[in-house]
């Protein structure tokens, strides 16, 4: 598009952005500027202003557009092919690079590889690199064959347990052997394993590991867990050690029956789990660290935002999803552990509605997204309807009622706790039991609960 006098003249007091650049004169920072706009979404370099928006012109002969164009097509891999306006303002000469967004990227310059954000250019890494390439090309990393393994290496309970869920769901139900199932999901290729199949199905799991922890402080621990399971277990695994160390209160809401009430929305919690577990990026071998503070709960997940996302996108809604495991992210949605991509966001925004003690916030850290859970101390929680019993007591209380307190029976625990409902406590103690954190030790008339572990002992003794 030939742009007219002014309208340059309007872009150069708006100064260079995500699709501007000026360039006193054409030298290789102009060419790796080329790649940068080919890269990302397009642009457009003023040869002959300043940085600063000063318009010094530049000189020229009927070769200089040419030449420029040819050593553009030279130094670019795919080789780029610009337009080239030459034009006047104020009895200057100048010209106007005009490049499109390239449709096989990445482009390079010289082996290297560059994208635009806001108003720079930034050298991209080998990650960046591969993910635009797959991205391009409408490929993605976890529909690849795992190297060195069979068929053989995937739990059939697990894929029918899969297969039992999305047929449950409605999501896809087809009258079909498990294997073929899986081919025709592109879970395998080839009659082999593909990644997303055995990050979701393996027999022994791969070492992807959810670091779960309960700090008092950043450099206190108190408990400690490290979660290495396939996906789908991994993050029922993540919400229970969650909740162990979340308080729940009980309100009346007109109705008969009682609602439990956690003190974060679990809905969102689960919502921000799930988009760590399905988007991180499993070639960095980092964990996804949960931390669990008094006033906050901080969830990290390799992976810097996938394509064209931007956090600036995700805050103004405006975006559409860019998936870096294809495969992964369609197993959690034919499951309905997720819906529609790209509105996760809005559903924790709306779980929030009804917790106005609790805000959030997400950001970029070093090559991970990280997300926050806060407390808002002082603010008024409130109840919806009726009265709150003022019950705060979460399995965690009852973890260490049982262990300054072994061996103790369930009727005992409910004693000393008699605003929760003897099917609270046990439900607890159930959930206890399943940790493999407590046991019941002793006959039915004399024994009691005990916890589980190198101190087990030493404690009843006390």
């Amino acid at each position: 598009m030939i742009l007219a006098a002014q309208e340059i003249l309007d872009i150069i007091d708006n100064g260079e952005n995500q699709t501007v650049e000026f360039k006193s004169s054409f030298q290789k920072e102009a060419i790796e500027t080329v790649v940068s706009f080919a890269n990302s979404d397009g642009g457009k370099i003023f040869i002959g202003i300043d940085n600063n928006g000063n318009i010094a012109g530049v000189d020229i002969s009927e070769e200089t557009i040419q030449n420029y164009i040819n050593t553009i097509k030279q130094n670019t891999i795919p080789s780029v092919i610009p337009d080239i306006q030459e034009i006047q303002i104020q009895n200057k000469t100048i010209l106007i690079i005009d490049v499109k967004q390239y449709p096989v990227k990445p482009v390079s310059n010289k082996g290297k590889y560059y994208k635009r954000v806001k108003n720079s250019n930034h050298l991209m890494s080998s990650i960046e690199i591969s993910d635009m390439l797959l991205k391009t090309l409408n490929l993605s990393w976890d529909a690849y064959e795992y190297p060195d393994v069979t068929i053989d290496s995937l739990d059939t309970q697990k894929v029918k347990k899969f297969f039992a869920t999305t047929k449950q769901t409605g999501r896809f139900n087809l009258d079909e052997a498990e294997l073929t199932m899986l081919e025709k999901l592109s879970f395998i290729k080839n009659n082999k394993p593909t990644i997303a199949s055995m990050l979701l199905f393996a027999k022994d799991p791969l070492r992807m590991n959810i670091r779960v922890g309960r700090f008092k402080d950043d450099i206190t621990i108190i408990d400690d867990r490290q979660i290495t399971d396939t996906l789908f277990e991994a993050v029922e695994d993540t919400m229970k050690f969650i909740k162990t160390y979340m308080m729940v209160s009980y309100e009346f809401n007109g109705e008969i029956k009682r609602v439990e009430k956690w003190d974060y929305p679990l809905k969102a919690l689960r919502e921000v789990v799930l988009n760590a577990v399905v988007h991180r990026d499993y070639r960095d071998p980092s964990d996804i660290q949960i931390k669990i503070y008094d006033d906050k709960i901080v969830i990290s997940s390799p992976g810097i935002l996938y394509g064209d996302m931007t956090l600036e996108k995700i805050k103004e809604k405006n975006y559409q999803s860019s998936l870096r495991n294809k495969l992964i992210a369609e197993a959690f949605y034919l499951t309905a552990n997720t819906e529609k991509y790209g509105t996760g966001f809005s559903r924790i925004e709306k779980e929030l509605q009804s917790y106005p003690h609790i805000s959030y916030e997400f950001k970029n850290i070093a090559n991970a997204m990280q997300f926050t859970f806060f407390k808002n101390v002082g603010v008024n929680v409130g109840v919806n309807v009726g009265v709150n019993v003022g019950v705060n007591v979460g399995v965690n209380e009852i973890y260490k009622h049982i262990q300054k307190n072994q061996p103790i029976k369930a009727n005992i625990i409910a004693k000393s706790y008699p605003n929760i409902t003897q099917r609270t406590i046990e439900r607890y103690i159930k959930q206890l039991k399943d940790e493999n954190k407590i046991v019941f030790k002793g006959s039915p008339k004399t024994g009691g609960y005990v916890v589980i572990g190198k101190n087990a002992i030493k404690d009843i003794e006390k």
